[in-house]
């Protein structure tokens, strides 16, 4: 791999690089999945970042690929991206902002895990048919989240300790019971399932 600037660091032939300035700049390209080994080995260097990047038209951003950065306040997600792996921005404690593009299908475990800022969470406008277990665990100041009815898989303990999580807003859409076919059931169903899930928080 060409490195893009002297300032890149090849992680494991990982084709991921951090450029630090004035702040931490990070540039993440495809076939970017990171070992728990990788990411505690770069610990201290993630620290530092405080802007991430997403180039060359990826559709996944990778498994742990931000973990653990720790001073990250706002994330963009551009459009193309279909999922979002497991435990991508887990720990990342200052985040308070996340983008969503309108392509996005899969949330995987853990990705929004101990995101300890985050408040508001807005799906609706995605194509996401699958939030994976435990995807905003520990999101303690999560305060509103909205769902597609897209949705068809829940994960266990989704929104667990999540404890501000009081206001909702799911859109169910509009269905003529008479007319709709199997596939549009399973939605409601699901659908269902999440807006039970959530009222439950508020007991």
């Amino acid at each position: 791999m060409r490195l893009l600037c002297k300032d890149w660091r090849r992680v494991a032939d990982k084709f991921i690089g951090w450029k630090v300035e004035s702040g931490g700049l990070m540039m993440v390209v495809g076939g970017n999945d990171l070992s728990w080994k990788e990411v505690k080995a770069q610990e201290e260097r993630r620290s530092l970042v405080t802007q991430v990047v997403f180039l060359l038209n990826i559709m996944k951003v990778g498994i742990r690929v931000c973990n653990r950065a720790i001073n990250l306040v706002v994330v963009e997600i551009p459009e193309g991206v279909e999922s979002i792996g497991d435990r991508s921005f887990e720990g990342n404690s200052s985040l308070t902002i996340v983008s969503f593009p309108t392509t996005l299908r899969l949330v995987g475990v853990g990705a929004f895990a101990y995101c300890l800022s985050l408040e508001n969470v807005d799906l609706l406008h995605t194509q996401l048919q699958e939030l994976g277990d435990f995807a905003f665990l520990v999101c303690s100041k999560l305060k509103s989240m909205t769902i597609p009815d897209s949705l068809q898989t829940l994960g266990h303990d989704v929104f667990k300790n999540c404890f501000k999580l009081v206001p909702y807003h799911i859109d169910v859409g509009h269905h003529d019971n008479d007319s709709e076919s199997d596939e549009e059931r399973v939605n409601i169903d699901v659908t269902s399932e999440v807006i039970s899930h959530l009222r439950s928080l508020q007991s």
